[in-house]
């Protein structure tokens, strides 16, 4: 279960009471599609006078709500052990008022948040600070009459200040609307219910292995059996996934072509730039200032060249070389397969040129395309060393997080 304890009214001081909507929890738990049934009693420690609205709901399914709405402050001052055990019990407290009641404000701020503070001195519960309704006095004014109202009002930076003095949460509800009640103040209230239920589970856990390894009989030491196999999960489908973009070509921005046109080769940028300086330098990722290589930038130059095209359509990039672009999907497969199976592409070439000089060439490239800026060319020999296959590795996560060559902006909670 959740306990929620709310404190404070947020009743519009300069409406009539005819006008005013429900107040706010209620209008939580009535609107909510979480709830499945809302019960509303009145408890009482002086007579017939309400001292707090209990409601009770159902949540996430399965999960019991309990909210005890106490919209007097003068609880705090005539029963100060209840509003103690309230805040005492709660997962979540919640602290309401009208912006257009300035004088409540400042009471709440001067006597009863000192009282708040003592509570939770022992504890540390979640607080939200909610400032409901629309200021009835935005357009400025000199005369003695618009300035008195302008008292009246509560700033956002009041708020603000008294939300750093709790450690809380500052929320300016508008309206008691759909919007402002269900996806705003209800979006924070539950995010702090799900932490609760989080917290209450992970301490039920720990309660119930202290339990079992304080009563847990011990077995009797028996003969250890033989080894049994170890079973092995299922191997990661990521490599493959990975080098199916080049077989499928899906999403694709670069077309590789000759310079007759005559054959094109689809790719991605954010692969091939994952892999390499040159392909960063030649899609505008890195500048010639950044990469500072000379060998990078004359043979990113010598090599390719970059044609403008339609916005959303591939970029077309001309390969200079004709040799090398013959051996281009030898070498695409060879990156998108974590740029570390250098015998592989070794093989690959050669079998396809047949000619000892010309896969030299075609490989002393590729390095080039691989190289790290201002480290020094090793030979076609080195690549075949375990130092090589690590610094060939990809390198994918230089690109999460950052607007560089995205397409696809999750917007996480809105």
């Amino acid at each position: 279960s959740v306990k929620i304890a709310a404190f404070g009214s947020e009743r519009d001081v300069f409406s009539e009471e005819s006008q005013q909507p429900p107040s706010l929890i209620r209008s939580y738990l009535g609107r909510s599609v979480l709830v499945s049934q809302v019960d509303s009693s009145l408890s009482s420690t002086h007579g017939q006078n309400p001292v707090f609205t209990e409601y009770q709901a159902c949540v996430f399914g399965n999960v019991r709500l309990v909210v005890h709405d106490c919209p007097v402050w003068d609880i705090f001052d005539s029963d100060w052990y209840t509003s103690r055990s309230l805040i005492g019990g709660a997962d979540i407290i919640v602290i309401k008022y009208s912006v257009n009641d300035k004088t409540l404000f400042q009471e709440l701020r001067d006597s009863y948040v000192p009282m708040i503070k003592k509570a939770l001195n022992h504890c540390s519960v979640p607080v939200i600070i909610s400032a409901v309704g629309a200021r009835k006095n935005g357009v400025p004014c000199t005369c003695p009459l618009c300035t008195s109202d302008r008292r009246s009002c509560v700033t956002t930076s009041d708020g603000v200040q008294l939300a750093k003095e709790l450690g809380a949460t500052y929320l300016e509800l508008h309206a008691l609307n759909d919007f402002y009640v269900q996806k705003y103040f209800g979006g924070v209230l539950e995010y702090f219910m799900i932490q609760s239920l989080n917290q209450k589970s992970s301490e039920k856990v720990k309660k119930m292995k202290k339990t079992q390894k304080c009563h847990r009989v011990q077995p009797p030491q028996l003969e250890q059996p033989e080894k049994m196999p170890i079973l092995k999960g299922e191997a990661s489908q990521y490599d493959a996934d990975l080098h199916s973009l080049l077989c499928c070509c899906p999403c694709a921005d670069v077309a590789f072509c000759s310079e007759d046109l005559s054959t094109a080769v689809e790719a991605h940028k954010v692969i091939l730039c994952s892999v390499s300086h040159l392909f960063m330098l030649l899609f505008e990722v890195k500048s010639p200032a950044e990469i500072r290589d000379d060998s990078i930038l004359g043979m990113a130059r010598s090599l390719f060249e970059v044609e403008t095209g339609d916005t959303g359509s591939p970029v077309r990039v001309v390969v200079k070389d004709s040799i090398f672009c013959s051996c281009l999907p030898d070498i695409l497969h060879f990156i998108y397969s974590g740029a570390f199976q250098w015998e592989r592409l070794e093989e690959d070439i050669k079998k396809k040129l047949k000619d000892p000089e010309k896969t030299e060439q075609v490989l002393e490239k590729v390095k080039c395309i691989l190289k790290t800026p201002g480290v020094t060319l090793s030979t076609v020999k080195d690549c075949r060393s375990r130092r090589m296959k690590r610094l060939y590795n990809t390198s994918l996560r230089l690109f999460f997080n950052t607007p560089v060559l995205a397409d696809v902006i999750f917007k996480i909670q809105g």
